[in-house]
């Protein structure tokens, strides 16, 4: 696929999914302990709750489970007594979510103090639309491929919508290699668009005090993908640039 073929694709999917995934809804505070995320990317319904993830600003560890995976199924299997993905292992609470609707309700109930925002909750043909846009992305992110395991996990800063995150989670999630999600979500109207035409004229400084703030002071842009590699030292922006790290240095 090529560039362009793929962000137009990955822009469609995103389409589909009506956007969820894009705004913050309400940034909710992190909790001590790492959300874990038993997650296939492919899959709509752990689309759904990565949505969610991005609506509250939530960070999340992510162990992709794709089809054929046997890395992470150990794990997955322990917490959740057989559950299929999405599951989700709340460690500051001791409890595990394996159903989208609850995993969905949790988040926004427990950890955003609010009901389920009525964009989030299940919608007559989601499911045909989630489906749909995996269907256009090929079942890219869907099955795994052979990897070498990295010792720690990589973190990758990402919003769910975003179409160039998208070929990197579907490559994380195709070598089984398990990452820090950090949720960059828009935290507000005037943010939309891509990074070098949104809808608020003149340079770009996010809101005081948010975690997009907090990047920008870092990096001096807020721009998504970022991917941070602790196993070799390495960061980097530009999705096709990411794309190409992770095939070389983890790719058999």
């Amino acid at each position: 696929m090529t560039g362009f073929a793929n962000l137009a694709t990955a822009s469609a999917a995103s389409s589909l999914a009506l956007w969820r995934g894009t705004l913050v809804v309400k940034a909710a505070v992190q909790p001590p302990k790492a959300l874990i995320l038993y997650d296939c990317e492919a899959s709509p319904e752990c689309r759904a709750v990565r949505e969610a993830l991005t609506a509250l600003h939530l960070d999340a560890l992510v162990r992709p489970c794709p089809i054929g995976g046997k890395r992470s199924a150990a794990q997955l299997a322990k917490s959740s007594s057989g559950a299929t993905v999405p599951v989700l292992d709340d460690r500051n609470l001791g409890q595990v979510y394996s159903e989208p609707r609850a995993i969905i309700a949790h988040l926004f109930e427990h950890y955003g103090q609010i009901a389920v925002p009525a964009m989030y909750r299940a919608l007559p043909g989601q499911g045909l639309l989630g489906k749909a846009a995996s269907a256009l992305r090929l079942g890219r992110g869907s099955r795994a491929r052979p990897s070498r395991r990295p010792k720690q996990p990589l973190a990758l800063w990402s919003f769910e919508s975003s179409p160039y995150s998208r070929p990197v989670r579907e490559v994380l999630s195709e070598l089984e290699l398990p990452y820090h999600l950090h949720n960059l979500g828009k935290e507000h109207w005037d943010e939309l668009g891509p990074a070098v035409r949104r809808l608020r004229p003149g340079p770009y400084v996010p809101s005081a005090g948010g975690k997009r703030h907090a990047f920008w002071q870092q990096h001096g842009r807020v721009q998504v993908p970022y991917l941070e590699d602790p196993n070799t030292q390495t960061a980097m922006f530009e999705s096709a640039q990411i794309v190409d790290y992770l095939e070389r240095e983890y790719a058999l």
